[in-house]
């Protein structure tokens, strides 16, 4: 139980420390790619105790959703960084890291977003929330089958065990299996988080926005809140399809040494993925927003085949 506790605190401190610098690495790698200076990687540190540091506003009638959607975003958003194994494979005694609950803590942030850019009442909040509920159709499911793929040789759904099955068992990693669903992630990552080509973070044009369509409406500490909150989710998501993709030096016990070497590898990968996704984003444009499905669906295909080959190949 103690051991549990002891990666729990290791993996939420790790995410909160390292999704700034993932972000400021991310924007640090565009500006530059594209000419310009950019404003540092801390400079995520210095926007968020920014916005921590003002109180919100809110609009006169608004209804405790206003309030209570920004805090149930990161609060879920911890959760996924506490059941998802960013640095240890170690089992989490009296904490389901089942993939399916896994899914669930990842809708909930979704289904808070939705709500909060609905409350608002504006045309901008309805349209930003109606797309992303209609990306989270198709991403859920591919999150589901892509996984479900991996865990058939690991014989469990516990994302831990699948991890430590495929870091323990190098052969698996370059199979049908694994490459089909790997990829389907990577599109899953990149419509959760709200990257280029499904949605462009950098802009506030009317027929470009999802994400920020919904926190239009925020501000202050709430603001702080969602900024925070979906720089988390980006961390989980990622964290967790380089570990499956690359499950090396993953600790697989809480002994001090294990994490610390845990927590340098996945550093590494994390960074390394964030600047190799930024540096992607550059030579890429949005896709319109009716291409969208057509692009979700094709990983769900992905995801698909990658649970059918699975049953023929183990």
């Amino acid at each position: 139980m103690i051991d549990s506790v002891v990666v729990i605190v290791v993996h939420l401190v790790f995410a909160l420390a390292i999704t700034p610098v993932l972000i400021g690495v991310m924007r640090t790698v565009r500006a530059r790619l594209e000419g310009r200076v950019g404003g540092g990687i801390v400079q995520p540190w210095r926007d968020v105790i920014k916005l921590f540091a003002k109180e919100p506003l809110r609009a006169p009638g608004s209804s405790p959703v206003l309030t209570w959607a920004p805090l149930l975003l990161m609060a879920s958003s911890l959760v996924l960084c506490a059941l998802i194994p960013l640095v240890s494979t170690l089992p989490l005694a009296g904490v389901p890291g089942e993939l399916f609950v896994v899914v669930s803590v990842l809708l909930l942030g979704t289904v808070a977003l939705a709500m909060l850019g609905l409350e608002a009442g504006t045309a901008f909040g309805g349209m930003g929330s109606s797309r992303h509920m209609v990306f989270t159709a198709l991403v859920e499911p591919t999150v589901l089958l892509s996984i479900y793929a991996l865990s058939v040789p690991a014989g469990t759904s516990a994302l831990a065990a699948i991890v430590r099955s495929r870091r323990d068992d190098l052969s698996s990693l370059l199979n049908p299996v694994s490459i089909l669903a790997i990829a389907a992630l990577i599109v899953v990552v990149i419509a959760e988080t709200g990257r280029l080509p499904v949605d462009n973070p950098a802009t506030h044009l009317e027929l470009t926005m999802v994400h920020e369509a919904m926190i239009l409406e925020s501000g202050g500490r709430d603001l702080g809140w969602l900024e925070f909150g979906s720089w988390l989710r980006l961390t989980a998501l990622l964290g967790l399809t380089v570990n499956l993709a690359v499950p090396w030096a993953v600790a697989g016990d809480a002994s001090w040494t294990a994490l610390l070497v845990g927590v340098a590898a996945t550093t590494v990968k994390l960074v390394a993925a964030a600047a190799l996704l930024a540096a992607v984003e550059v030579f890429l444009a949005k896709l319109r927003l009716f291409r969208v499905p057509e692009l979700l669906a094709g990983s769900f295909v992905l995801a698909f085949l990658s649970v059918s080959a699975s049953y023929l190949v183990f």
